[in-house]
């Protein structure tokens, strides 16, 4: 949208001068002032209603316990990397006395 220079609001002002009379555009520029401070007024009651709200809604939540005291519900990986080693660890010790029991039956 190109910026209105002075030439723009002189004409502006022209037609409104011509469309609503001398006499009329006092009272129009008045209402039309009124208007905004009423839209003003109306906005603002509206966000101060949201903000309410939101204290409201923060008031009514559960406090939970901070994160680094609830235990988890799942091992860590590191802990799941040692249960592996240890179940591979007693496959093998359970694999090996088979596999001297099988070298000493070739007689």
């Amino acid at each position: 949208m190109p910026n209105l220079g002075p030439m723009e609001w002189i004409l502006i002002l022209l037609v409104l001068i011509l469309l609503f009379g001398a006499k009329k555009l006092p009272d129009t520029a008045k209402a039309l002032g009124q208007s905004l401070r009423m839209f003003k007024k109306e906005t603002s009651k509206m966000s101060e209603e949201d903000e309410a709200r939101q204290t409201v809604k923060a008031q009514a939540e559960p406090v939970t316990p901070p994160a680094a005291q609830i235990p988890p519900t799942t091992p860590s990986v590191e802990e799941r990397l040692r249960l592996l080693e240890e179940e591979n660890r007693k496959l093998r010790e359970a694999q090996q006395p088979v596999s001297s029991q099988n070298e000493q039956r070739p007689n």
